[in-house]
């Protein structure tokens, strides 16, 4: 029965990291309309920039998440004007097509600069624990879990207690009657892409203190980010949160519980979409 509970406990921790990736990822789907096939890049490089930080100046990766969140929100500022705006009228092929283009773009640009080795940091906290009861937390899972909350936490309250979350909600419901009612839609499309780049980052940064830094590490958050607000329905940032609490409980015991669990874990989320998909195409015929 421990062993069960301390699925749970792991499931529920690595959901929290999830829930990071997937909210800005559904914000850019709700507010702009446009899926962001480059949101694991904008990973990758808040996770080389925590390294870099760490390894090269001797900063801890956590003590220089706010200036590496401030460095990708301007980044996603920056390709936002280049590109982004000049597609969001377009139609959805030229939108997909231009972001995986960028994912292209950064992934090789991290490949020809860094190499195609994985590249990890070492922090004090990085071998201990807590206990709870008779369950054991690992120190950078809780730490990791307890910075997601406080993030998602943040973003919740500005897009539901500001004026400025008040104007993005208004602007994914109807983007003409906002430029009617005088809000800047170019600039809360700004916003919103640079703050999604932005808490991508922010999990790259704790996925290196968890994982490591690698050329290809956002791919596969990015993956499950869209599991997760597929699962949650585009957009859906409420929705985000248990859908991530499902699919990291579900990997959690398909690795403790199935035979050769870990390689099966990577499949957990294709299923999921599946299920997802086929329950709401019989929902659909109704």
């Amino acid at each position: 029965m421990d062993l069960f509970f301390q699925t749970l406990l792991n499931g529920l921790l690595q959901s929290g990291l999830y829930a990071l990736v997937a909210s800005g990822l559904a914000l850019a789907v709700g507010v702009l309309g446009i899926v962001n096939f480059a949101h694991g890049e904008y990973l990758m490089i808040g996770a080389f920039l925590a390294w870099a930080a760490s390894s090269v100046l001797g900063v801890d990766p956590l003590l220089a998440l706010p200036l590496v969140a401030a460095a990708v929100f301007a980044v996603g500022a920056l390709t936002y004007r280049v590109s982004i705006r000049h597609v969001l009228m377009a139609p959805e092929l030229n939108q997909m097509l231009l972001t995986f283009g960028l994912g292209i773009v950064f992934q090789n640009l991290a490949l020809m600069l860094l190499g195609g080795n994985t590249r990890t940091v070492t922090t004090p906290y990085q071998a201990s624990s807590l206990q709870l009861g008779g369950l054991s937390i690992g120190g950078p899972k809780a730490i990791a879990f307890g910075l997601a909350a406080l993030i998602l936490g943040t973003l919740y309250t500005v897009l539901y207690r500001t004026s400025l979350g008040r104007q993005m909600r208004a602007v994914a419901q109807n983007r003409r009657g906002s430029q009617l009612i005088g809000i800047n839609v170019d600039r809360v499309y700004l916003i919103a892409f640079s703050v999604s780049c932005g808490l991508a980052a922010v999990a790259g940064v704790l996925v290196s203190v968890l994982l490591f830094a690698s050329p290809t590490v956002g791919l596969v958050f990015a993956l499950k980010a869209f599991a997760i607000i597929v699962m949650a329905g585009l957009g859906n940032l409420t929705g985000v949160l248990w859908a991530s609490v499902i699919l990291g409980v579900a990997e959690a015991l398909v690795q403790t519980y199935v035979p050769g669990g870990g390689g099966w874990s990577d499949a957990v989320f294709f299923l999921m979409i599946f299920g997802t998909l086929v329950l709401r195409s019989f929902r659909g015929m109704r």
